[in-house]
């Protein structure tokens, strides 16, 4: 579909041309009409009006043209009128344009922060219009929602449960492969936390939290941070002594605001006065932040 959908953009250049003298009368031989992917995934926050899900058509008319939207039931387990529902059962691609929004407001209190909910529509039309004869059911699309909570740096500040495949691959000194460890917000660089001694002992790290799409949160390090020495880790020491460390150059690491976890690549490498010996590997971590109560009793119970 997405494949399609470029290609319906490269037409719809040529027919902007004409759009922006004002002639919409001819634009293709052929007109369809469809969702403008087979998934729409979505966040749903607290105080939102609605999300939307994109319809589009081959061509452009000199003339709005509108089309029922109705819910499939078969496939969903979100409820309408609980979990969601549609702010209009029509959805009109005004004259001269190419495409449209289904509106949908989302029921935030409803909504359980573990929940992973999707409901199907389908656009009411005639037949003529659909793409069936390439791409089936064009004229349907599922509709998948996620809450987000309101982001603060300070719910990832406190404790937190490590869990690094590093420390299974290298675990030096340590006797498990998760460690407890202290997180306290950076008192220079916004919404960052230093984490001390994060994989080994004396040493700590800093993590920047990117909230600024809530459909994408993401954890953010800068490179060239001090992991720990060679010796410790490694039993021989290759470079300089240092084991550095910042994010995966492929591989995003993101974090939850309702659930208080992260998950985080790390790009691990070792220099040698400023030259590179080689890179020790990508490693995926879990971070879960726990209550103090939880801390004493992990302490307590598990010898975290």
């Amino acid at each position: 579909m997405k494949q399609f959908i470029n290609i319906l953009i490269a037409g719809a250049l040529a027919a902007g041309f004409i759009s922006c003298r004002e002639q919409y009368t001819t634009y293709s031989d052929r007109e369809y009409v469809m969702f403008a992917d087979s998934l729409s995934t979505n966040v749903v926050l607290e105080g939102q009006e609605y999300f939307t899900v994109a319809v589009s058509s081959t061509v452009a008319r000199d003339y709005d043209r509108t089309f029922g939207v109705e819910v499939i039931d078969e496939g969903s387990n979100a409820i309408e009128g609980y979990h969601y529902r549609l702010l209009s059962n029509n959805v009109t691609i005004p004259a001269g344009k190419l495409s449209a929004e289904v509106r949908v407001h989302g029921y935030y209190e409803n909504i359980e922060a573990t929940d992973s909910l999707g409901f199907g529509l389908r656009l009411v039309m005639p037949e003529a219009l659909k793409f069936d004869t390439l791409y089936k059911d064009s004229d349907r699309t599922k509709v998948t929602m996620a809450k987000v909570c309101p982001y603060s740096i300070d719910n990832f500040t406190g404790w937190c449960v490590v869990t690094s495949l590093m420390l299974y691959n290298y675990p030096g000194t340590n006797a498990s492969y998760q460690r407890l460890v202290k997180c306290e917000k950076h008192p220079t660089e916004a919404e960052s936390i230093i984490v001390r001694d994060f994989l080994y002992d004396g040493y700590d790290v800093t993590i920047r939290f990117n909230a600024e799409n809530p459909a994408k949160m993401l954890l953010e390090m800068d490179n060239d941070q001090v992991l720990s020495d060679e010796a410790s880790v490694f039993g021989q020491i290759l470079g300089d002594n240092h084991i550095l460390c910042g994010e995966s150059p492929y591989n995003d690491s993101y974090f939850n605001s309702c659930q208080r976890f992260a998950t985080l690549w790390l790009n691990v490498y070792v220099y040698d006065l400023g030259d590179p010996i080689g890179t020790v590997g990508q490693f995926y971590h879990i971070l879960e932040w726990v209550s103090d109560e939880e801390a004493e009793r992990l302490q307590r119970e598990e010898g975290m």
